[in-house]
């Protein structure tokens, strides 16, 4: 009995030993399996040329190290100046005080308005040097810029179009970027004005990639705001002073391409050709807006002065990289918000597996982004993360079926529609996706090291670049600093990172003066006709055609019976004092103007309708704003579906009543407001 119980022991244990040895060979036998896979797979930009990869240096590369902009003491970028300030400062800020604009009068009869098809291309070191020359002797000249964002992960300038009176240049920065510090100085030169249209892209884009400045800067889009023009688009511009239609599609192309369509070259020329003579026609309006005012002596409103301080305001714009807490923290953010309809931070941060799957596609996406220099968007869509997250595939056909549903679903008139998908960054790197999928990866903290590893270690799959050197480089920094910030008990990066973007969304985009100043109108029989802001108070004084009648806050009399009144109209809504406050919290220190019924919809509504368009305009704090804009998505996408209004409306259908659009889409964004602003 004793020897058959000793006989069951030792068939036990050899079973035992033999399952762990079958198992851990295996195990073993799937990691090398997939260690082997891995390196079957060969990365796609192995044989897919980019031209950016060309570059021999980049000023902004794809690590998370922050930008160092031109130390002017030193001449180079590598010494770092002890303060983060604009190079040019003093400078720009003497001319906002002093405008060095020195227009020559171009007549109409002398000015190509064809357009010929003379132009330089500049191509080469010995032509970028020439066009130097020429720039530094004259005393203006226009410029405009195409960028590529779709294949680069920060994007990069492919083209600068520079116009002077007399020639049209083409400026090839693709194949002149390492040379471009040419140009520095001549648009750092503060008695040389640049003219721009929109700048506040270039401005930054230029200090991105070659550290040039610009310094004494006509931006045609801030003018039209100081004139009040009805509209400040280049379109508008064009057609008003030019007769010139502009094809906007053209800006979508692939501006990366040589050589040039001819349609391409045609849409680069239009921008700068035409910029000098708008800038000279609104530069005589603002003159003479100074000239009429002159003989009023309480008027200090300078129109040039104006003009020139809101365009070299746009200048003293420094580029800064946009760096999470963690990669892919604000696109995670992003999505979840959407999804979760404004539900709150709480909702947000919460830890299902659906938002933890998010989070990590999110993380793989930054960091693959970075290592190929991709876009995100070019990657994987937020659609396709969303269906990975939901749906959680299994096998490779699964995911790409699933990635591919996704894409099929955005919009076709979205950019993205036109990707490859699933896209080659997926196809060559699907096992990560899978194992992040099937949680395989373990801690999200080891994300980071071991794709940096994987793609660009010494047995990476993935070629090094300029873009993705220091990302290696530095590959341990991001993961040491998170791990010594929970370890020392300081705050969360994710927190801090929102909390400083928040400050910044706030400095930026918040309203830099009271939106409402409610001044009031009497007519000249004492009746109260509407509030308004003191720019309207003047105009009418200015004329003689009010009386002021109180000082704080002002009031005036018209001198003459207006066309109608509020209640002609039956509208009491010009006839209340409006607080600057949010109306959804009351917040003072903050708010931004939302527009009630969304742009999308109001630029196929009548004429007499969107004139007005202080109708639909409240102003709420950033966090109320951004929960009315979550709801806003959500109710466009209903309006949709029961109405079948297309998200992205083109052409109001000829079976809508154009009257009744506007009481649709108000009762639509009504619901996306705080209740507060309902009460």
């Amino acid at each position: 009995m004793a020897d058959k119980k000793e006989k069951m022991k030792m068939l036990l244990t050899i079973a035992s030993v033999a399952a762990i040895s079958i198992f851990l060979t295996a195990h073993l036998f799937s990691r090398r399996r997939r260690k082997q896979r891995r390196s079957e797979i060969r990365c796609y930009l192995h044989c897919e040329p980019k031209s950016q990869l060309n570059f021999k240096r980049v000023l902004a590369d794809n690590s998370y190290s922050p930008f160092n902009h031109f130390n002017r003491q030193s001449g180079s970028v590598k010494e770092k100046p002890l303060t983060l300030t604009h190079p040019y400062e003093a400078e720009i800020t003497a001319l906002m005080e002093d405008p060095q604009l020195q227009f020559s009068k171009i007549a109409v009869d002398d000015f190509d308005m064809k357009m010929g098809d003379s132009y330089v291309w500049v191509e080469s070191e010995l032509q970028l040097s020439q066009l130097a020359r020429v720039l530094s002797e004259q005393t203006v000249f226009a410029v405009d810029t195409e960028q590529h964002s779709l294949r680069s992960f920060l994007g990069f300038t492919a083209l600068i179009q520079i116009s002077t009176e007399m020639e049209d240049y083409l400026v090839d920065v693709i194949a002149l970027h390492d040379s471009m510090g040419i140009l520095r100085p001549v648009f750092a030169d503060p008695n040389i004005c640049k003219v721009f249209h929109g700048a506040d892209g270039d401005i930054v884009w230029l200090q991105r990639d070659f550290h040039i400045y610009v310094v004494n800067l006509f931006d045609t889009a801030k003018v039209c705001e100081v004139l009040s023009k009805p509209q400040k688009s280049l379109a508008y511009l064009l057609e008003t002073y030019c007769g010139v239609a502009k094809n906007k599609l053209l800006q979508r192309e692939d501006w990366r391409q040589r050589p040039l369509s001819d349609e391409m070259v045609q849409y680069a020329r239009t921008d700068a050709h035409y910029l000098l003579y708008i800038a000279n026609c609104l530069f005589a309006e603002l003159k003479q807006q100074d000239c009429e005012y002159s003989s009023c002596p309480d008027d200090k409103f300078n129109f040039v002065l104006e003009a020139s301080r809101r365009s070299n305001m746009i200048c003293l714009q420094l580029y800064a990289k946009e760096i999470d807490g963690f990669p892919g923290e604000s696109a995670a953010f992003s999505i979840l918000s959407r999804q979760l309809n404004g539900q709150g931070a709480a909702a947000i941060s919460g830890e299902t597996k659906f938002q933890d799957l998010v989070r990590r596609l999110c993380a793989w996406r930054d960091l693959m982004a970075r290592v190929h220099d991709e876009s995100t968007r070019y990657i994987l869509s937020d659609y396709a993360i969303v269906a990975l997250s939901e749906k959680v595939p299994t096998t490779q056909v699964d995911i790409y079926g699933t990635i591919i549903q996704a894409d099929l679903n955005i919009d076709s008139s979205n950019l993205s529609s036109s990707l490859p998908s699933p896209s080659p960054v997926v196809c060559s790197h699907w096992i990560d996706v899978h194992e992040l999928i099937q949680d395989k990866l373990g801690n999200l903290d080891k994300l980071f090291p071991m794709v940096i590893q994987n793609c660009l270690g010494p047995n990476g799959s993935c070629p090094l670049s300029v873009f993705n050197y220091a990302l290696l480089m530095n590959s341990s920094l991001k993961l040491e600093t998170r791990l010594n910030t929970k370890q020392n008990g300081f705050k969360n990066p994710k927190h801090v990172a929102k909390k400083a973007s928040r400050q910044l969304f706030i400095q930026k985009f918040s309203c830099k003066s009271p939106v409402y100043h409610n001044c009031r109108i009497y007519a000249n029989d004492g009746r109260l006709l509407c509030y308004c802001d003191r720019r309207k108070l003047e105009w009418y004084l200015r004329r003689d055609l009010a009386k002021l009648v109180d000082d704080d806050p002002p009031a005036i009399m018209l001198l003459f019976e207006p066309k109608g009144r509020p209640e002609d109209e039956d509208n009491d809504f010009y006839i209340q004092s409006k607080k600057n406050i949010c109306v959804g919290c009351g917040e003072g220190n903050h708010y931004l103007r939302y527009r009630v019924i969304p742009s999308c919809y109001r630029i196929h509504f009548p004429e007499h309708l969107k004139s007005h368009r202080s109708h639909d305009i409240v102003l709420l704090c950033v966090d109320c704003h951004e929960v009315a804009h979550a709801a806003a998505e959500k109710y466009k996408k209903q309006i949709a579906g029961e109405f079948g209004i297309p998200l992205y409306v083109r052409k109001v259908s000829h079976h809508y009543n154009c009257e009744q659009l506007p009481r649709l889409f108000c009762v639509m964004d009504l619901k996306c407001l705080p209740a507060a602003v309902m009460n």
